[in-house]
């Protein structure tokens, strides 16, 4: 099964086509990767933190520790190069089933049903 990306959304950018940040070396915001399987109905959120490792410093204190996931960290903006690494990364994954497409994704961004339990009730 193949993934498509198809919608990139952000919360915090209006339009992230034409966003210029007011300080270039220091921003952050989520972006959310509305995704589903390729050719078929169906789509699921895996948002990420794109952020500038200024943007950390200023936002983080010494005493956190910080893993990285979910975390995509650029040292400019640029729209184009964002999205192509994004849809590249998205078109390299094939898998028997959406579970599998979904965790390589979640590698990326926190998929919305992350840790997802059913309740049985």
């Amino acid at each position: 099964m193949k993934v498509e990306i198809k919608v990139f959304h952000s919360p915090d950018v209006d339009d992230l086509e034409k966003y210029v940040p007011e300080e270039p070396d220091n921003f952050g915001f989520l972006l959310q990767l509305i995704s589903g399987p390729k050719g078929e109905e169906g789509m699921e959120s895996f948002d990420v933190m794109v952020c500038t490792p200024q943007w950390l410093i200023s936002n983080k204190s010494k005493e956190d520790i910080i893993i990285g996931r979910h975390y995509l960290i650029v040292f400019e903006y640029n729209y184009e190069r964002l999205m192509a690494y994004l849809k590249k990364y998205a078109d390299a994954i094939d898998e028997k089933d959406w579970d599998g497409v979904a965790e390589k994704m979640s590698r990326i961004g926190c998929w919305e049903f992350e840790d997802y339990v059913e309740y049985k009730g």
